[in-house]
């Protein structure tokens, strides 16, 4: 269940950079900046999502009662996952966004180099 939980968040911060990232792709031209833009402008939407996240499942992981027992393990992978996973996402999604835009640029340097205009400058 922690880790379903877990999913969510991770969706939700991830969602949060890439669509600000796509709003500044059409009004920047350059990728690096609107990703650099982007990432600036939701590091504290991400920061304070995971940080109170992970702050609301401290009194449950501080409960010695035995009723909570059950709820503790998904707790702990809840509230650590997050902080790995704020990690991973101001630094993996920016990352994969990069990539996706030199393959993207890559695609497109190959389609307007295509085999039939080097072979009919031969004579």
């Amino acid at each position: 269940m922690g880790f379903l939980a877990l999913s969510g968040v991770v969706v939700n911060d991830s969602l949060l950079l890439v669509s600000r990232f796509n709003d500044l792709r059409y009004e920047t031209s350059h990728v690096k900046k609107a990703i650099s833009l982007a990432c600036r402008s939701r590091l504290r939407a991400v920061l304070l999502t995971s940080f109170t996240t992970f702050a609301g499942l401290i009194p449950i992981l501080w409960e010695t009662s035995r009723q909570a027992q059950m709820l503790i393990p998904a707790a702990v992978s809840l509230a650590y996952g997050i902080m790995f996973a704020t990690v991973i996402t101001l630094i993996l999604i920016p990352v994969l966004l990069m990539i996706k835009e030199d393959i993207h640029e890559l695609i497109a340097r190959l389609k307007h180099t295509s085999p039939l205009a080097s072979s009919s400058d031969q004579p």
